[in-house]
This record gives structure tokens, sequence and C-alpha cells, in this order.
């Protein structure tokens, strides 16, 4: 065919793959003119009109109105701007898009959900980093900000913030879901602000200087007591004792006492104050939403010796 051969508008549809009511929309509105009419009023198209068709169709697929496709035609907008404002417009779709993907596969993993549940997913999902700051630092204030916990405590909670990605994973979204939960919760606050106290009363008896021996101690109760249990040695059975008087004398000599059952009768007091699951919770959700190495928590080894005390 040859290229000043004029198309009637039901060929311009089967060459272009659309319909004769949408080109015909297209050419009332200016899109897509008609070269010339039949004597008997019929609309016929050159074949520079399959280009045009072609152009308006993709400009239509990535969501540019009407408006800015006839100016775009008519050249009297440049067509590499409106490229580039509509490809910023469909990256931000795109998140959105991903982000309505992980908010339902994490639904889907949580099981049953109420659809407040999904509502209240969704809503804390979309919150911007600005919002989950102040989410979290009104955690802060409200949990630890009055009580004099040392130099470093509060920068070092302020300094942990949760980064959600603009891609993040089902588990990214559903562990920022939960610390959302977890830090709106009263009794968690009550519980982490109780332990913080305890902490930093422990912290105030401990000679300046004292810090590595107190990692050092750390470590040492994580140690035996992750040896333990791959044993399967119990905190109540005659197997653990000699591990509770190696634990009771490092502690005893930490704390510049003597051990004895009045000394472990006080750590296990201490320990029990001081211990907190919602606390180190908070930190490992942390490290899934904003993809850090999980921190080591001592929390179940802390149990383990409580239990052992105790028995």
């Amino acid at each position: 065919m040859a290229d000043d051969t004029l198309l009637t508008i039901g060929e311009l549809a089967r060459l272009t793959g659309l319909t004769v009511k949408t080109i015909r929309f297209w050419s009332d509105e200016g899109l897509v003119p008609p070269a010339a009419r039949t004597p008997a009023g019929y609309r016929l198209y050159g074949r520079a009109a399959a280009l045009r068709v072609g152009l308006v169709r993709t400009l239509r697929d990535v969501g540019v109105d009407l408006a800015t496709i006839r100016r775009v035609v008519d050249r009297e907008v440049p067509l590499e701007r409106v490229a580039a404002a509509h490809a910023d417009a469909l990256g931000t779709r795109v998140r959105a898009m991903r982000l309505h993907q992980a908010v339902l596969r994490a639904v889907a993993s949580r099981g049953t959900v109420t659809d407040e549940e999904i509502a209240l997913m969704n809503r804390l999902a979309r919150l911007t980093d600005t919002e989950r700051r102040r989410l979290i630092n009104d955690f802060i204030d409200d949990t630890f900000a009055d009580l004099d916990l040392g130099p470093g405590f509060l920068p070092m909670m302020r300094a942990a913030m949760p980064e959600l990605p603009d891609d993040p994973s089902p588990e990214q979204v559903g562990a920022w879901v939960e610390l959302a939960e977890l830090v709106g919760d009263d009794g968690f606050r009550a519980a982490v602000r109780a332990a913080a106290v305890d902490q930093a009363r422990a912290a105030a008896e401990t000679a300046p200087g004292d810090a590595g021996r107190s990692r050092a101690l750390a470590a040492l109760l994580g140690e035996r007591v992750a040896a333990a249990r791959a044993a399967g040695i119990a905190p109540d059975s005659a197997a653990s004792r000699p591990i509770v008087d190696e634990l009771a004398a490092a502690y005893a000599g930490h704390a510049g006492r003597a051990d004895g059952p009045e000394f472990r009768a006080w750590l296990l007091r201490r320990l029990t104050a001081s211990s907190d699951h919602g606390y180190e919770r908070y930190w490992r959700l942390l490290s899934v939403i904003n993809g850090t190495p999980r921190p080591a928590g001592l929390a179940d080894a802390a149990d383990w010796l409580i239990a052992a005390l105790s028995a």
C-alpha cells in the first residue's frame, strides 16, 4: 500500500488493533484528525495516522490525560517532558502497589484477621518516614524521657529508627506493624520502663570502667546457657548446679559481693526485674525492618538462670 493511500476508519482500526469507537472518539477530541472526508462525509486517514494512534494509545496506557496528549501531538509540550513526569508518577504507583502486595502477603502469613486489622496494617504500612519516626519518638519520650538513664541512653534509642524501604518484604511490613502495635501497648511501656529503671540502678552501682566486665559477664551467661541447652540440661536439674555456681560466682565478683544464699536471692530479684522479652523483641523487630543483623539477645538465657536460681 502506498504511503499516500487513505484509510477508512475501519481500516485504521484493523491496522492498529483498536475499536472504531475508540478511534472516532480520539478523532472527535482532535487527537487523530482525519486527512480528508469522502463525498458522503466519512473520515479518511493517512498512513501517518497509525503512528499517531500508537502514540496516543501509549500515552493513555500510562495514564496521561487527553488534554496533555493533545498538547503533545500538537507539539505544544515536548514529549520527553511528559514522559519524564509520568515515569515518576508510575514509579510512585509501582511502589504503592508493591507495598500493597507486601501488606497482603503479611496478612496471609498471619492467618485469620479481621477487617479492622487489615485496615490497621494498611494504615501503618503507609505512614511516611517522618510519621514513623514521630511514633517511635513519642514512645521514647513517654516511656523514658523523665528517667535518669545516663547520657547515652536516649540518643541510642533515637538513633535506631525504623526505615521501611520503598519495596518492603512481607516480613518487613509484618515487623513494622508489630512494632507499631508494641510501642502503643501500655503494658509493654510499663515493662520496659521498669526494666530500664532497674538496669540504670544496677549501672549506678557499678564502678566506672566496668562496662567491659559487664559485656564479658553477659557473654559468659549467653555461652553457658547455650551450652546447657545444647546438652539438654534443664535449669531445675542437678546437672545445672555447676553452671549456676559458676555464673553466680561471676555475678558476685562483678558486684563486689560474696556468693551465698543472700546474694543469690538478690541476684534472682535483679534478673527478674531487668529481664524483659518485650524490649528484646523491640530490637529484633527493628533489625528486621532495617535489614540489619539480628542483635544477640539474653532474655532467654536470663530466663534459664532465673529458673535455675528459683529451683
